[in-house]
């Protein structure tokens, strides 16, 4: 995540879903797939459609119906990833702006009326910014934006992978900036 800011201005620049890790995922499902896809049909034909997965002892009724159902399922299901990175949903930016004292948070989602996802907020309203951190097998951190009379507003994504350090001098650059304090939340579990 970039961040550009003035003396009036800042834009934190937020990543959306086109990581490594959903095109890894996306691939995964759409191999295993076909896989599950060719076998499951294989198995209703009687022949290989590729030769290196047999599905000579594999019966139609009920194996062959329920690995297509399978293959269907995470097809679909590899689809909707590819879909979301093509349109990078969850992308987007804060924008603070002093002078005319509101910060925005715009995202972008799935196509159609509603794509754009724009809210508008009054600074003045930002109590102090908060920092949660869980430590464990899923690291969890991510900043919000505690606001007066009304519920915690995240800044990150949830699933961002940033380091302790990046988060902490990304949280104080913030609060500087906007002349609030900052509040930490640590929550540490650990697995023996």
């Amino acid at each position: 995540m970039t961040t550009w800011q003035s003396e009036w201005l800042r834009v934190d620049y937020v990543k959306g879903s086109r990581r490594f890790s959903n095109l890894c995922w996306a691939c995964i499902l759409l191999c295993g797939a076909m896989g599950f896809l060719s076998v499951g049909l294989s198995s209703y034909i009687g022949t290989d459609l590729i030769p290196t997965l047999p599905a000579e002892q594999i019966l139609f009724i009920p194996q062959g119906i329920v690995m297509c159902f399978y293959g269907t399922a995470a097809l679909f299901l590899g689809f909707y990833l590819w879909g979301t990175m093509l349109w990078d949903v969850g992308s987007g930016y804060n924008p603070f702006d002093k002078r005319k004292g509101i910060f925005s948070i715009f995202r972008w989602g799935f196509p159609g009326k509603n794509r754009r996802i724009c809210i508008r907020f009054v600074i003045k309203d930002i109590q102090a910014i908060r920092l949660e951190i869980r430590e464990g097998f899923y690291p969890r951190r991510i900043l919000y934006s505690k606001m007066r009379n009304r519920q915690d507003i995240s800044l990150t994504r949830i699933g961002e992978d940033s380091t302790l350090r990046e988060i902490e001098e990304k949280a104080a650059e913030l609060a500087r900036f906007l002349r609030v304090s900052i509040e930490e939340f640590q929550d540490r579990i650990y697995f023996v």
